[in-house]
């Protein structure tokens, strides 16, 4: 039995030791300290195997100390050359039937993140492996000039940001999303960016002419101003401060922004709500939205790890409240709920969320990105006007 598994049937079981002492023990036995050293600055600690490797390895010390001698992981980055860039989806639950993800894994760590189980496709871990071996598109410029001039293309607005963070470290070198955004500025592609990074103000310049037309909205995600939690649970984003500065230049450089309260987290963050919609509406904010913590597949043991790792004192009440908006369950992935739970806790995150936009002026009116001034560059072939 792992240590996490081990974790929850202790910490839900009825006997008199707590289930936190004793996954804390099981912690200490399976030698993860000097792992945790090797991954400093990561939020997992952990690197499983992905679900569609043969074997399963696990951590456990051998008594030769092993780990003292490794060095600490290092970001790496390899190019993945892709057929095509727009990724399509017919989920009912979200306003987009299509995205665009310019990298695969994420330097910000975000332990919750929801894209983690995509690096199983990869042969690769949801753990550190997501946060350190990161895959860099670089003809995702050319691609999308390609796909978006076809004949018969249909327009509609793009997402970028909606699985790993189009602005993540990277990108200062790699410059992806910079070059995406001018093959949109060209042909007046309209365009949603959700990010974590203070890196979107770079852009600004090219943002802010597409705002002019209407073709652009940005939203920044801040899910805490508790800058130990940001520093644990997003170990390389942007801080918090830095999120609301961004909404605030974007703002004032005419670029519609909102604010994204995701996750929600009971019982670590969800006490923040009412502030954090202070902060973004304060900056300039013209929307808000948010949405529950997600644990599919990888995401679950990962998150736990965390969990009992930075607040094990909460292991138990956070996993409970989580579970009672779930069915039962660590995750529900049914339409409709997936996104927003169920149950009277969930209920309650609901109605203070709308009640503080309500009274903040928020989500008023939502903009609607407009498609009328898409352009298409005309065929070489085609024989000019005479006139």
């Amino acid at each position: 039995m792992d240590v996490i598994a081990a974790a929850d049937k202790a910490a839900f079981s009825g006997t008199a030791e707590s289930g936190v002492e004793r996954a804390n023990g099981m912690i200490g036995r399976a030698g993860l300290r000097g792992h945790e050293n090797r991954a400093r600055g990561r939020a997992s600690a952990i690197n499983p195997s992905g679900r569609f490797e043969p074997l399963t390895r696990s951590v456990f010390d051998d008594g030769w100390n092993s780990f003292e001698d490794l060095p600490p992981f290092k970001t790496e980055v390899q190019t993945e050359h892709s057929r095509t860039i727009i990724t399509r989806n017919t989920s009912p639950d979200i306003s987009f039937d299509r995205s665009i993800n310019p990298y695969r894994g994420c330097e910000h760590g975000c332990v919750y993140c929801f894209a983690r189980p995509t690096h199983a496709y990869m042969g690769l871990s949801a753990g550190i492996d997501f946060e350190a071996k990161l895959f860099a598109k670089p003809d995702a410029a050319t691609l999308l000039e390609k796909e978006i001039t076809r004949p018969g293309y249909q327009v509609k607005s793009i997402a970028i940001g909606t699985n790993t963070d189009p602005y993540q470290p990277i990108e200062r070198e790699w410059m992806l999303m910079r070059s995406i955004l001018e093959v949109l500025e060209r042909h007046n592609h309209p365009v949603g960016i959700v990010t974590k990074s203070q890196l979107v103000t770079r852009d600004a310049d090219i943002l802010a002419r597409m705002a002019e037309k209407g073709l652009v909205k940005v939203a920044l995600s801040v899910t805490t101003m508790d800058r130990r939690l940001a520093r644990t649970m997003e170990p390389r984003a942007s801080t918090p401060t830095r999120r609301l500065e961004a909404i605030r230049i974007l703002t004032d450089a005419g670029i519609p922004t909102s604010g994204m309260i995701a996750p929600i987290i009971p019982g670590l963050n969800d006490h923040e709500v009412e502030k954090l919609l202070d902060a973004v509406a304060g900056m300039g904010a013209r929307e808000a939205g948010y949405v529950l913590l997600r644990l599919p597949l990888e995401v679950a043991p990962v998150f736990k790890e965390w969990l009992l790792r930075h607040y094990p004192e909460r292991y138990r009440h956070v996993l409970s409240l989580i579970r009672s908006m779930r069915g039962g369950k660590d995750y529900d992935a049914e339409w409709g709920k997936r996104m927003r739970g169920t149950g009277p806790y969930a209920w309650q995150i609901a109605r203070r969320f709308e009640l503080t936009t309500k009274r903040l002026g928020l989500n008023a009116k939502k903009l609607k990105l407009r498609t009328d001034l898409f352009e298409t560059p005309k065929p070489e072939s085609e024989q000019l006007s005479l006139l």
